[in-house]
């Protein structure tokens, strides 16, 4: 999920062009899909919604939803940039993963009622139509979703595929649906906090036992060195053409080094085996789950090499449903270096067979690349030394799409915080 923060864009003429609601298109079964009367739910609402049985009709929340704020209107506004989109849907190791989950799990799907949930261009929506799918509920907040629409139109498939603009928090489908798919993920997993929707989504129309695609993500973190960046963004402001601006470096530090960075690092980079921080069961997580993360962590570094800080990549994985027919939300718990959390996880069907999307070091490059957390100064380590601390990553109070990351880090008998705020 690549993102804009384009907050300069005109509000008024967002709220005019969205009307924070719902437009629909497609001809084919339009009696089932009509416009939400109530107040929209903003997908930084922490409350979720009571997983019910039936096999018709809508489950909506019995509180009052909240509209989209100004951050929201910006963020679906800079998602109708088809930049974006393109980026997204070149990144063929994203694309083509979902659409090989897609067909194997084609024997869910075909016949089956899916929602895809931010569908941009439609073309999941699509590969769900291919698989057989009788309907797909394309759904999109922003303007993209009028030309989802028409590549619908131009490929036949508006008998099959209903787009619908606007939030899943707002638009009505009166029915159950059998599939949700969603390429919910931003950098470092949860920036954007669009898993929300995902989650909404689920509550308000997933039958029991019914599939959700990606059916689990688990973030990690590692310490890496990279003194390749660290040389170009500081260390050349100590001597310039032969003048001495080392005094440019505080200001250097801060400007390089203050926010996150997302770029590419290789497995050489990193220092030790990963640390799990979060696992996401997309089939219980929930919404309150998404405000705070906190994860302790002990490494040990394999290498004397400068460390320069940390990285964070996420793999995400298509597994069957749940074969338990009860869903049961429970809240996840962490455990250390265990590549599940402590929490009950249902048994998924051919587990083995899943596939997995990673954005690791090691892995074939995506347009999330990893995510990079450095430090002003390097601490040099050496082999088998350990690197311990905590990392919290929270939703901002600001913007919950912002997210907040506090860093503990102690080694060699030092101990250093880091603070900074993925906008």
């Amino acid at each position: 999920m690549n993102s804009s923060n384009g907050y300069h864009h005109q509000q008024q003429q967002q709220q005019q062009q969205q009307q924070y609601g719902e437009k629909r298109f497609g001809a084919s079964h339009k009696d089932r899909v009509r416009r939400g009367t109530r107040g929209g739910r903003s997908r930084d609402l922490r409350d979720g919604h009571g997983h019910s049985g039936g096999t018709v009709g809508v489950r909506v929340s019995e509180q009052q939803q909240r509209p989209p704020t100004d951050f929201d209107m910006a963020y679906f506004h800079s998602y109708a940039h088809v930049g974006i989109h393109e980026e997204m849907i070149k990144d063929r190791v994203r694309t083509e993963t979902y659409r090989a989950a897609i067909m194997q799990h084609q024997s869910s799907i075909a016949g089956k009622v899916v929602v895809d949930v931010g569908c941009g261009t439609g073309i999941l929506s699509i590969f769900c139509a291919q698989a057989g799918a009788k309907r797909v509920y394309a759904v999109d907040a922003s303007d993209i979703a009028v030309q989802a629409n028409e590549v619908v139109k131009a490929n036949n498939l508006s008998d099959t595929i209903i787009v619908l603009h606007g939030r899943v928090e707002d638009v009505e489908i009166d029915e159950e649906v059998d599939v949700i798919i969603s390429e919910w993920m931003g950098y470092m997993l949860l920036y954007e906090s669009m898993l929300g929707s995902v989650i909404t989504a689920r509550d308000r129309w997933l039958k029991q036992g019914g599939l959700i695609l990606p059916s689990n993500a688990t973030l990690y973190m590692a310490p890496i060195t990279h003194s390749d960046r660290y040389s170009e963004s500081i260390d050349f402001w100590r001597n310039v053409y032969g003048i001495d601006m080392s005094a440019m470096l505080p200001l250097a530090k801060q400007c390089a080094f203050e926010e996150p960075c997302v770029e590419t690092i290789t497995g050489e980079n990193v220092l030790t085996w990963p640390h799990m921080v979060k696992h996401v069961d997309c089939y219980t997580i929930t919404i309150n789950e998404l405000e705070s993360v906190t994860t302790r962590y002990q490494f040990k570094s394999m290498m004397r090499a400068p460390l320069h800080g940390f990285a964070f990549w996420f793999d995400v994985e298509f597994s069957g449903p749940c074969v338990s027919p009860t869903i049961n939300h429970t809240p996840s718990s962490l455990v250390d270096n265990n590549p599940i959390d402590g929490s009950q996880r249902k048994k998924r069907a051919n587990p083995n067979e899943a596939l997995v999307l990673s954005t690791a070091p090691e892995d074939p490059p995506t347009h999330w690349q990893q995510t990079l957390i450095y430090f002003y100064d390097p601490i040099e380590v050496e082999q088998d030394q350990l690197i311990e601390g905590s990392a919290t990553l929270s939703q901002s109070k600001e913007n919950a799409r912002f997210m907040n990351i506090h860093l503990e880090y102690a080694s060699g008998g030092r101990s250093f915080v880091k603070e900074s705020v993925m906008r």
